[in-house]
């Protein structure tokens, strides 16, 4: 296979797809799914049925008991309540410290772990969904420049100069991920971003915000939410 793709189901990671599935071609593709103890499966629900979308074989790995310490609040452990404001609101006054919807070291571990998957696989580049929007106000740390240029070097050398990591929104706007998107006709009306895990996305929590903003951006209405 050529690429691995990180893929929750969300908005980025499915544009991940949809733009590893157009340049290589599905057959060429592997999707890998991270269960990490998040408190719905609504995400990894739709994450299967897109890979069966475009084709892709898919896989799942579990990382729960890595965060079973964590009280961040995606988590079924947390005591924390997912918070019902933008990531701007939640950032306000704060020290930089990373929003509570930040899981520790999430994209590390996940690429970390992708590495050792892809490298079995035979595959060349991991691609992986981080955009500007998320490492803003260092809501996301793991979601950087930074952060992906030393992760780039490290699974490059780790490898032994064959695995790359490909990260084609990490200076783009989550406005900007949605108008490339478009252009490869991504489904996103299969897509699962809410935090919470109801019968449809709840509308308030960060990640709703920034999806719906996004969509907005490009003049048109989340297509994952459906009128009553």
């Amino acid at each position: 296979m050529k690429a691995l793709v990180l893929f929750s189901g969300g908005v980025d990671s499915t544009t991940c797809l949809g733009i590893a599935a157009d340049k290589f071609g599905a057959d060429e593709v592997l999707a890998l799914s991270v269960y990490y103890g998040q408190k719905h499966s609504r995400e990894l629900d739709a994450a299967k049925k897109i890979a069966q979308y475009y084709g892709v074989k898919h896989r799942s790995l579990d990382l729960a008991l890595i965060f079973a310490d964590s009280d961040c609040s995606l988590l079924k452990g947390s005591s924390e309540d997912i918070p019902e404001e933008s990531y701007a609101e939640q950032l306000a006054g704060t020290d930089g410290s990373p929003v509570s919807t930040y899981v520790p070291f999430r994209n590390g571990l996940f690429i970390a772990s992708a590495a050792s998957i892809a490298l079995s696989n035979g595959c060349e580049y991991i691609y992986y969904g981080a955009h500007s929007d998320d490492a803003a106000g260092n809501a996301y740390p793991d979601c950087s420049k930074d952060f992906n240029d030393a992760m780039s070097k490290a699974v490059f050398l780790g490898s032994g100069n064959k695995l790359r990591i490909e990260a084609p929104f990490v200076g783009l706007t989550k406005a900007q991920v949605v108008a490339k998107g478009i252009e490869l006709n991504v489904p996103y009306s299969m897509t699962w971003s809410c935090y919470e895990g109801g019968s449809k996305p709840c509308g308030v929590c960060g990640t709703c915000r920034d999806r719906a903003a996004a969509f907005a951006a490009n003049g048109i209405k989340d297509p994952a939410i459906t009128e009553d």
